[in-house]
């Protein structure tokens, strides 16, 4: 499941979307905005779409599947522009076990991180 989004994400709405019934673990993994960027101190982040953002969500999802026994995957990925503390992304996994779980996590969460349809802009103070 991929979404894009520009409001904030409700972690009860995300839970109940990717938990199933022969789901023995559900991994979150929340990006959020922190105050230190790479320059300097950070005021915030615009994201912008910079293509089809929902078809290369939809490949690390393919991929996380192939490679592990999961569940559900979530991806969301938020545009717009993001203050301190404010959720950037979540990658969410279910899986009938947690080592499958946090291993398809930590791969989605690298990738998300690598996305090239989304262009990133810091706020420096």
């Amino acid at each position: 499941m991929e979404i894009v989004m520009e409001g904030p994400i409700n972690p009860q709405v995300m839970f109940d979307k990717i938990l199933k019934s022969e789901a023995g673990s559900v991994i979150f993994h929340y990006a959020v905005v922190k105050s230190q960027a790479g320059g300097g101190t950070s005021a915030g982040i615009e994201f912008e779409r910079a293509g089809d953002m929902e078809e290369e969500m939809s490949r690390i999802v393919a991929d996380i599947k192939q490679q592990w026994n999961v569940e559900d995957v979530l991806l969301i990925r938020r545009i717009g522009r993001l203050q301190i503390g404010d959720t950037i992304s979540l990658v969410a996994v279910s899986s009938p076990a947690s080592e499958d779980a946090f291993n398809a996590c930590r791969y989605g969460l690298e990738r998300v991180k690598k996305m090239t349809t989304l262009k990133k802009t810091e706020k420096l103070i």
